[in-house]
């Protein structure tokens, strides 16, 4: 008999497509790309708020120990699943295990709770394969595994190829505060042949002053806020276009400021892959160029980006 899963975040969701598993999927979030039942809800999903606007509905919530996020307890109860995967890497992002398991908890059968807790690049490929072993499917996740491997692999050895340098980068996950970026996405941008002086690699991103990134002065600027596409995040572009001495920094100059869809890199899944190739042609152009399938992950932040904005 076929086992039944739901999905408590994006990432676990996709890397089951990826893997080819999804006809044993029966519930995900709001945010997961696809067509199941939609288990955990979010009490700000189809928001108009602004990035400022967010980040205090987000602070609030965590000084007074409530979750953004909530589940359809009916409904759970109704698939009754085997498994459920769960997250305990941002209860900002995605409803955290500690929320889950109050309505878990009083599932008339108990399913297989397996949280996911990646840090880093290799975290996200463990759990690919934490999925695939869940689901009695692990030969899944390492022919996928393999396949990922050849494409960094093509990167890696392009850049030393080309005798290719570092480019100083800078990767910002949220716009009005800044934050810088962490976890696995430092670890993406140093395998796309950047480095980023301001990340935190395997740790949470914080809010970094303005001051810092002037004095830092990137070569290359991502501005790629969690949650957002390329999209709603020009919406607010011009609160990093319109500060004080933006002209002056090298990316400006350089017209090498870039605007990213966020699922490339703060969904930790194994996409974080198409993410590291978009990185390598926006450090690398000359010798990546962009590929066809990420013309609408992206786009250069130019007058054009900027009348949009406004």
């Amino acid at each position: 008999m076929a086992i039944k899963v739901c999905s408590f975040l994006p990432a676990a969701t996709r890397m089951i497509y990826q893997m080819g598993l999804e006809d044993s999927l029966y519930g995900v979030t709001f945010e997961c790309p696809s067509d199941r039942s939609k288990v955990v809800r979010s009490h700000i999903e189809g928001n108009t708020y602004t990035s400022l606007e967010i980040e205090k509905i987000v602070s609030e919530s965590k000084q007074m120990g409530k979750s953004l996020y909530y589940i359809d307890e009916e409904l759970l109860q109704e698939i009754a699943p085997d498994v459920i995967f769960t997250q305990d890497v941002c209860d900002v992002c995605q409803i955290g295990t500690s929320y889950a398991e109050r309505a878990i908890f009083k599932l008339k059968k108990q399913p297989l709770v397996v949280p996911l807790t990646p840090r880093n690049l290799n975290d996200v490929y463990a759990n690919a394969i934490d999925i695939a072993k869940a689901m009695g499917k692990e030969e899944a996740a390492y022919k996928l595994l393999a396949e990922l491997k050849k494409r960094t692999d093509f990167i890696t050895d392009t850049l030393r190829k080309h005798n290719s340098p570092l480019k100083r980068v800078m990767v910002m996950e949220w716009l009005d505060p800044i934050y810088n970026c962490g976890h696995w996405i430092p670890y993406q941008i140093a395998l796309a042949g950047g480095v980023d002086m301001m990340s935190n690699p395997a740790g949470y991103s914080i809010i970094t002053d303005w001051e810092k990134v002037v004095r830092y002065n990137p070569e290359v600027l991502v501005v790629a806020p969690c949650g957002f596409n390329i999209e709603r995040t020009a919406k607010e572009i011009d609160k990093l276009a319109n500060r004080t001495e933006w002209k002056e920094l090298a990316a400006v100059k350089n017209n090498a400021v870039f605007v990213a869809d966020a699922d490339l890199f703060t969904c930790p899944s194994t996409e974080l892959v198409d993410g590291i190739e978009l990185l390598a042609s926006l450090f690398h152009p000359e010798i990546f160029p962009v590929k066809k399938q990420f013309e609408d992950k992206w786009m250069p932040l130019g007058k054009q980006t900027l009348a949009h904005a406004k």
